[in-house]
């Protein structure tokens, strides 16, 4: 009996603390990209539904562990963003794109490989400048509202600490304490699942800007992490598969809000690892009663966004910052890793980071586009160098290291 309640059990806990360690995330993205309160619930409850079947779908089909999620960075990126030429219809838009182009990119292994081809340092360098200005939202709001965010950072810390997997939840706990104890009045939560659907409108600013880069950081953040968590507990993940399952439900959830689902990354270990059950072919039992339950969760979207409203936003985000410091620290370390594209990086973290909205398109795009040209450019110049000699420009040798003739 054991035995079979394990895989079960791994699969509720896989789907709490995915909930509740990133459903602020998802709500400061949807409204920093034009969504009023009832559409961002609708849109939480979009990825929870979305998500869920899917992960039941594949665990059921291909009988292995492969837990789904929303895209936490590309919700970050959303906040970095924020409003897009055409509001809130444009945002659905390109959702919808991006749900397309995970399709195509499952159906066209091409495509996978052409984003896989990016540097590494600079995909990871774009991400870290998205997470960056919400991973500051807890030294603000220590500043600004003390007696709400001490408590958070304290108990977020302590269980840091002794109990890593619940410190998100455990912070996000105390700050709904905290909110309750601080609001005047009784708090007219409302339970009841909306549905609010958008009609899409494409702008070529929102396209570019947000469609291209949600898509980016969807499959360089989440699916390609997803399927190298999968691989170290021995699992082959079918990822054409996988993409053109997600891509869809993206698809048809970007009306209704949702911003993209996809392999989980962070969570995938709680359903693939040997704490799921001892035998790995029993494993997949905990993904699918993690996607039931993650389903469920969405039917509580409401209550979470009208909690959300009452708070003050920086202790919101100060939540979702303290979720995603990890997926910063991770991809700080990657972008900086390599010594000849470390420069180019910080290029495509500082540009990213800085907000900058050029022609209506949004920094990510532009970071992204900077690091890549000073990573050629960095490049061409060792190219011409002549072995042993230091170039003209400065570049140090022995941080940009020439190719032989």
């Amino acid at each position: 009996m054991v035995g079979r309640l394990q895989p079960v059990l791994a699969g509720v806990v896989t789907a709490l603390v995915g909930f509740a360690s990133s459903f602020t995330v998802v709500l400061a993205g949807l409204r920093a990209v034009g969504a009023d309160p009832r559409q961002a619930a609708s849109g939480l409850l979009a990825l929870c539904v979305a998500s869920g079947c899917c992960a039941v779908w594949l665990g059921l089909r291909h009988r292995l562990p492969l837990a789904i999620a929303w895209s936490t960075p590309g919700a970050a990126l959303l906040v970095a963003t924020g409003p897009v030429p055409g509001g809130w219809p444009a945002a659905v838009g390109a959702f919808l794109l991006t749900g397309l182009l995970v399709v195509t990119a499952g159906l066209v292994p091409a495509l996978g490989r052409a984003v896989a081809a990016i540097p590494a340092p600079i995909a990871s360098a774009m991400l870290a400048g998205v997470l960056l200005p919400l991973c500051t939202a807890p030294v603000r709001a220590l500043v600004e509202v003390p007696r709400l965010a001490v408590p958070v950072v304290l108990v977020w810390l302590l269980l840091h600490r002794f109990a890593r997997r619940w410190a998100v939840p455990g912070a996000l706990a105390v700050a709904v304490v905290a909110i309750a104890l601080t609001t005047s009045g009784p708090a007219r939560l409302d339970v009841t699942p909306v549905v609010a659907l958008t009609v899409p409108a494409w702008t070529l600013p929102a396209v570019v800007g947000l469609a291209l880069p949600l898509f980016l950081v969807t499959m360089a953040a989440q699916n390609v992490p997803g399927v190298a968590v999968l691989a170290g507990y021995g699992y082959r993940a079918p990822l054409g598969s996988a993409l053109r399952v997600t891509g869809l439900a993206t698809a048809l959830g970007a009306p209704v809000g949702g911003h993209a689902v996809n392999l989980a990354a962070i969570t995938a270990a709680l359903a693939a690892g040997p704490d799921a059950h001892p035998d790995p072919d029993r494993r997949w039992i905990a993904s699918v009663t993690a996607g039931i339950g993650l389903a469920l969760l969405g039917l509580g979207a409401g209550a979470a966004t009208a909690l959300v409203l009452l708070s003050p936003p920086v202790l919101v985000e100060a939540v979702a910052g303290l979720a995603l410091l990890g997926a910063l620290a991770g991809a700080v370390a990657a972008a900086v890793a390599r010594p000849e594209a470390r420069e180019a990086a910080v290029v495509t973290l500082v540009v990213t980071a800085s907000g900058v909205s050029l022609l209506g398109v949004g920094g990510a795009f532009w970071g992204l586009v900077a690091g890549c040209l000073m990573l050629l450019l960095f490049r061409r110049r060792a190219d011409r160098a002549r072995p042993g000699e230091t170039p003209a420009d400065g570049v140090d040798r022995e941080a940009v290291p020439v190719r032989s003739a």
